[in-house]
This record gives C-alpha cells, sequence and structure tokens, in this order.
C-alpha cells in the first residue's frame, strides 16, 4: 500500500507537472492480480483496485494496524469490468459491469473473484474510516435512478448514478457514484466547484486509446491541470476545483469522504473569477 501526505495549497502553487502528477494522480490501477492500494492522508481515504484471474484476499496490511481491512473501516466497490464476485464473510454478491457494492465496517473476509479468469473483472474501491455499522448493500446500476442533466449546447450533456449517498445505499461517511458523459460530450463539473468539508477522488475510464482528459485542479484563482488517460484516478483535497474536459467522451466514478454527505453540499466559483 501507497501512502501519499497531504498537500498545503500554498505549496502546490510552485510544483512542476511530475511533482503534481507525483502527488495527485493514481496510475498502475487493474494490474492483473495485484491489489493496488493508496493510503491518502487527505481525509485518511484508500484507493485502490483489484483485477483477479484467481480469489484474492484482502489484507488490512501494516499500514491500517488492524486485524483486517473493515476493522474500522467501511468501503465501496464498483465494477468497470466483465462480471465477477465480491465474497463477504462467506456470503457472495455478484456484480455485473457497473453494478457497485457497500460494505460496512466489521465486516471481516473480504474476497475477490471473475466469472472467467481470461477475462477478469476490474473491481474499483474506495475506504474511509467510520464509526458505525451499516447494512451491506448491492446497488445495481439497472436499478438505480439516473438523473440527466447538462446541454449539448455546453457541451455537457451527462447521467449521474448515485450508488453509496444518504438517500440510497447508507453509510457512515462515503459517498460514491458514477458520471456517464454522452457522445459529444467533453465537461465534468463545470462551472466547478469546491466543497471544504469532504474531498473527493475521480476514476476516469472508458477514456480511447487515442484520447485524454485534461483534469483541472488548484484553488480557483490559481489553476494548474493534470493529463489522465484510461483507468487512472487523481485525489482532489478539498480546498481544490476538480473538473475535466476530454478529447472525447467518457465516465467518471467519483467517491468523496469527509464531513458532510449532503451532494448539493457545494461551494460554487464564479467562471468571472477563475484563474
Amino acid at each position: 500500500m501507497e501512502v501519499r501526505s497531504a498537500a498545503n495549497p500554498k505549496d502546490v502553487k510552485n510544483y512542476t507537472t511530475e511533482r503534481l502528477r507525483e502527488e495527485f494522480l493514481i496510475q498502475g490501477l487493474f494490474t492483473v492480480d495485484k491489489v493496488k492500494m493508496v493510503y491518502s492522508h487527505v481525509d485518511r481515504i484508500i484507493v485502490g483496485s483489484v483485477c483477479p484471474t484467481k480469489p484474492t484476499v484482502l489484507e488490512a496490511g501494516d499500514e491500517l494496524r488492524a486485524k483486517y481491512f473493515l476493522e474500522r473501516r467501511e468501503m465501496g466497490i464498483i465494477n468497470i469490468g466483465p462480471k465477477g464476485t465480491v465474497t463477504v464473510d462467506g456470503v457472495p454478491y455478484e456484480l455485473d459491469t457497473r453494478d457497485g457494492l457497500y460494505i460496512g465496517m466489521g465486516s471481516k473476509e473480504i474476497i475477490f473473484s471473475s466469472a472467467d479468469s481470461r477475462n477478469p473483472a476490474k473491481f474499483y474501491f474506495n475506504s474511509a474510516p467510520a464509526h458505525k455499522t451499516y447494512p451491506i448493500e448491492k446497488i445495481e446500476i439497472s436499478k438505480a435512478a439516473p438523473a440527466r442533466l447538462g446541454s449539448k449546447e455546453e457541451c455537457n450533456e451527462r447521467t449521474i448514478y448515485k450508488y453509496i449517498h444518504p438517500e440510497g445505499a447508507k453509510s457512515c461517511q462515503l459517498v460514491m457514484g458514477m458520471t456517464i458523459l454522452e457522445p459529444g460530450s467533453i465537461w465534468n463539473t463545470m462551472p466547478c466547484h469546491t466543497h471544504d468539508r469532504r474531498m473527493e477522488v475521480y476514476l476516469y475510464f472508458n477514456i480511447p486509446q487515442d484520447s485524454i482528459v485534461f483534469h483541472f485542479m488548484g484553488e480557483p484563482e490559481e489553476t494548474r491541470h493534470i493529463i489522465m488517460r484510461n483507468e487512472e484516478a487523481v485525489i482532489s483535497p478539498s480546498w481544490s476545483i476538480h473538473s475535466g474536459a476530454g478529447t472525447k467522451n467518457y465516465t467518471f466514478i467519483w467517491g468523496m469522504v469527509g464531513e458532510n454527505q449532503v451532494f448539493a453540499d457545494m461551494d460554487g466559483v464564479d467562471l468571472k473569477t477563475i484563474k
């Protein structure tokens, strides 16, 4: 498990491109038969992936100083690949493409497996510290209520699916969902915002090989950008904007951890002030 420290916005203003990528970009996700995890000191979120050809147990590791991974944590999982199964304390939960699963604090054994080892599932997860146990809940995308936003004129027609949130699968502090942009739309979260009460992580995927996404971050008055390619994630501290523009449409998973779970709790940034 890789551990990353939090970053002060005053310092980030002086980062080079490479330093910016080193601190905030997460690469190497979905490597076959490798559990990839990044532990961020920003609200102590853990971002990870599993792409198993054989049953793979999620271990706590020395970094957590815990008997098992969810001893003091909760987690949300979304499968972006072929069909797979997450088995929690002996109970299997089959996840088709884009299905999700919430697992509450106290679940001891978590095993990831694929329906076809030749075409393995791609499990992406976010985990946050927890102080209360909520029930395990499978979230099928086919049953999630889609929210359609944006317009062709603004190049941001998109559908938002909320998986883990106060009106859906309940959690201690984790909020998680997915946004799918329509063909011809490239912008997400613009006009942009910050939310001082929580941080966020984006996983960008379904990006064609010949395409990229410009992820914009930083304080509104002094923005920066990171070039994102397929199946890469980026950490967004609470003081930073988080918005993207692709050379083609794409999909992204958003996960939030922090003080407030209310989706609309945002501090909007006027386009006249952004620099």
